[in-house]
């Protein structure tokens, strides 16, 4: 059975990060800005039928609910943790393979994933959130961030320069880094 062993507050004050007993992904991340995003996922499906859900995140033993702004906790959390108990992880859909070709826009997004896995995917994990690289046009990064991260002033400004100035440094001074 699923439960939630802690909950973290988040940088962003309409999300919390429910941390679970239980792995849901071992690698991939699922991001559901709305309620039609998530028709093909039980999981994040069966979230948003609490009411004033605003968004839905999950990887690893985590799951990442931003609410809606005139919502309260209460409201949400109850009806969270009871559905978490019913749940079968089972339905869960499975995880897809990375496809990787050798093309050198494709070993620089892959050095690029690499350098994120190591040094800012778990920080931001940490705050209830992530981001995916969405592309790689020359020396622009387009990224999108997840979860809690994906409304947060801070990163939006902050983050996005931290990252880029981690690439420059650590990959190609030339790179750019924009939210997609």
């Amino acid at each position: 059975m699923l439960m939630v062993e802690d909950v973290d507050l988040t940088p962003n004050p309409q999300a919390l990060k429910f941390i679970l007993n239980k792995k849901l992904l071992n690698v991939e991340t699922r991001q559901y800005p709305d309620k039609d995003s998530a028709k093909n996922d039980p999981f994040a499906k069966g979230i948003f039928e609490i009411d004033d859900v605003a968004s839905v995140f999950y990887m690893d033993k985590f799951v990442t609910i931003e609410k809606t702004k005139d919502a309260n906790w209460g409201q949400i959390q109850r009806p969270f943790i009871d559905f978490l108990k019913s749940f079968d992880i089972d339905l869960i859909p499975e995880e897809k393979e990375a496809e990787i070709s050798e093309d050198s826009e494709d070993k620089l997004l892959k050095q690029i994933n690499e350098l994120l896995d190591q040094k800012v995917r778990p920080a931001l994990a940490g705050d209830g959130g992530g981001l995916e690289v969405v592309g790689v046009e020359g020396f622009t990064v387009k990224i999108s961030y997840q979860g809690a991260c994906g409304t947060c002033p801070s990163a939006i400004s902050g983050t996005l320069m931290a990252i880029e100035g981690l690439l420059k440094r650590d990959i190609n001074e030339a790179l750019e880094v924009v939210a997609a």
